[in-house]
């Protein structure tokens, strides 16, 4: 496929995943592994035994896609989204991403407690890829978002859950990644902030070239993303329109729900 030389791009093909397990018979190490990575017991080249976290994953992905993935836990999403930021080498098979990644699969991850929240503005946006100028030019608009006043000058570990969720979503969305890799974290925090950071989470959106988001919240899947794909113990289930693809995994009501969403979405787009 021939692409301009500077467009981001994703691209798998016959990609596995897999984490070998060396003693088979230790049965604790077996349930460790399969609690956090899911999949299938298999066997490699070497004979090995090892969880296939993911299996046989080919897919293409161009500027302006938007994929929204979908599957219990465990079914192997979050892998998939650290195999295509570089997190995970594939075992088997090729995975080849050009472009600017900006992995965003734990809201708290590259923040400190014993800093203030403003120190972990800074922080956490350098964990994001960006330059300390950068994010310093963003800390008043981002302080602003996240409506915690005097606490920005307190240490991380005297917020509540709902204030660090504030904090990290407003350093997230406050970047220009050419891939957005999202994984779902937002949820504790009251529902008139949680309206405002949908509006803002769609902007980031827009500016990204890619997004790959995976998500329990099939409202979110049909706001952010074009596309669906249905992972099920480490393989691609099926591909294709949103609505399509919720109704096979979660049947009729759901889909139903995502056809409401994408018609609002189109009112909405018509009207702005």
């Amino acid at each position: 496929m021939t692409r301009p030389a500077d467009e981001p791009f994703i691209e798998t093909r016959n990609a596995w995943v897999e984490f070998p397990i060396f003693d088979a018979k230790t049965r604790s190490l077996k349930k460790a592994f399969l609690g956090k990575a899911g999949g299938a017991i298999g066997r490699n080249d070497s004979n090995v035994v090892v969880i296939e976290a993911l299996r046989d994953i080919t897919l293409s992905l161009k500027m302006g896609d938007r994929v929204g993935l979908v599957g219990h836990n465990g079914a192997g999403k979050s892998t998939l989204l650290r195999l295509l930021s570089g997190i995970y080498e594939p075992t088997r098979g090729v995975a080849e991403v050009r472009g600017r990644v900006a992995p965003v699969f734990d809201l708290g991850v590259g923040m400190d407690p014993e800093i203030s929240g403003f120190e972990n503005i800074i922080i956490r946006g350098l964990f994001l890829g960006q330059t300390r100028k950068q994010m310093l030019a963003k800390v008043d608009e981002i302080a602003e978002f996240t409506e915690l006043g005097d606490y920005l000058n307190m240490p991380l570990r005297t917020y509540s859950t709902g204030m660090r969720v504030r904090l990290a979503m407003g350093v997230v969305t406050s970047i220009d990644p050419e891939i957005l890799l999202l994984d779902e974290g937002i949820g504790a925090v009251d529902a008139e902030f949680l309206k405002k950071a949908q509006t803002r989470l769609a902007d980031l959106v827009a500016r990204s070239g890619i997004l790959v988001f995976a998500s329990h919240s099939n409202e979110f899947l049909a706001r952010l993303c074009d596309t669906a794909m249905w992972i099920d113990h480490g393989t691609i289930r099926m591909q294709g329109e949103i609505e399509d693809v919720v109704r096979a995994y979660e049947g009729e009501d759901a889909a139903r729900h995502v056809r409401e969403v994408l018609e609002e979405n189109k009112r909405e787009n018509r009207s702005a």
